[in-house]
């Protein structure tokens, strides 16, 4: 059975070697071209007082395999899922094939385990081995203040890619396992698995841990937009925007208050009418002594989270598994 296996799925893993292969040859070209780069450019530029010329280089620095390795990230667990997962058991339901097997002397247990042991275990081994080249690639961009930990960076590198990979692997073979054919649990798990991956950042990512609460007195460099609105008595109400800078850290929120924590701000001061100066009114802003209330991540709990985040996936990936399990076992026929 399990030479049966390798047979069948052969040609996915002579095609995924080479990919990665390929892929490493590509990373550890550039890679090395860009720790170069952070070495003789970035180390050091404050010494001869150009950072941000320095910093920008680096970013600039092969911006193709920079979008190449961030889509991969995306899409490697999704065409898992798809064209590993899917496939693995609705492909031999739909043709009937399965039940030669059974007639062989192979249990319906042994079936299923050497199927989802082999092919699950070709899926986690290939998105960890992305996972640490993308990682390693992106090693020095991430020096320089990128902020990882945040929704748009956070699933970019680390080890969270194994998790996705298990869990669109899992779905994949739950789907063709309940549809009974390919193409019709393919659309499936692509669907369900794209759902999740954009609720979970939002839904359950944020509350991984509760986030720090900072309040400081308004510092008016940060202001960035004065303006009126609605204000709680029914006139114009003064509204303040600022932005803090907490470096790589994921800022949930930014909220300009009163002295006692009240976000209405009261009536707009005179000097900042409509033919008032901008630095007049900046002036009288900062006589109000208002406050800066932040909520956020610190980029300190990007390896906490992404242990958390993997868990939380590969917990789900076993819970499909043995649900699998037990349908292969109770209700296939």
């Amino acid at each position: 059975m399990t030479w049966l296996t390798w047979r069948q799925f052969r040609a996915q893993t002579v095609v995924t070697s080479a990919a990665l292969a390929v892929l490493a040859i590509v990373l550890l070209i550039t890679g090395l071209r860009l720790s170069h780069t952070f070495d003789t450019t970035v180390i050091g530029c404050r010494a001869r007082g150009d950072c941000t010329g320095a910093i920008n280089a680096l970013q600039s620095q092969d911006t193709a395999v920079q979008d190449l390795a961030r889509l991969l990230m995306y899409v490697v667990p999704a065409v898992i899922g798809v064209f590993w997962g899917a496939p693995l058991l609705a492909r031999e339901l739909e043709t009937g094939t399965y039940r030669l097997a059974w007639t062989q002397g192979v249990t319906r247990a042994r079936w299923f385990a050497v199927k989802l042991i082999l092919t699950g275990l070709a899926s986690v081994v290939t998105a960890g081995l992305l996972s640490l080249m993308v990682t390693w690639w992106f090693s020095p961009l991430e020096r320089v203040g990128a902020g990882r930990i945040t929704p748009g960076e956070f699933s970019q590198s680390g080890i969270v890619v194994i998790g996705y990979a298990a869990f669109a692997f899992a779905l994949g073979v739950a789907a063709g396992l309940l549809i009974r054919r390919t193409l019709p649990a393919m659309a499936i798990t692509l669907a369900i698995f794209v759902g999740v991956q954009l609720a979970v950042p939002f839904l359950i990512r944020p509350h991984l841990f509760a986030p720090v609460r900072v309040v400081s007195a308004l510092k008016m460099a940060n202001v960035q937009s004065v303006g009126t609105g609605p204000g709680g008595a029914g006139g114009d109400g003064l509204f303040v925007g600022a932005v803090t800078n907490v470096p790589g850290a994921w800022i949930y929120s930014e909220q300009v208050t009163t002295a006692s924590g009240s976000r209405d701000l009261g009536r707009p001061p005179a000097q900042c009418g409509p033919n008032s100066g901008y630095n007049a009114c900046q002036a009288a802003i900062a006589r109000m002594h208002l406050r800066e209330v932040v909520l956020y991540q610190p980029a300190s709990r990007y390896w906490a989270i992404q242990w958390y985040e993997t868990a939380i996936y590969l917990a789900a990936a076993l819970v499909l598994a043995g649900f699998c399990w037990w349908w292969v076992r109770r209700r296939v026929t």
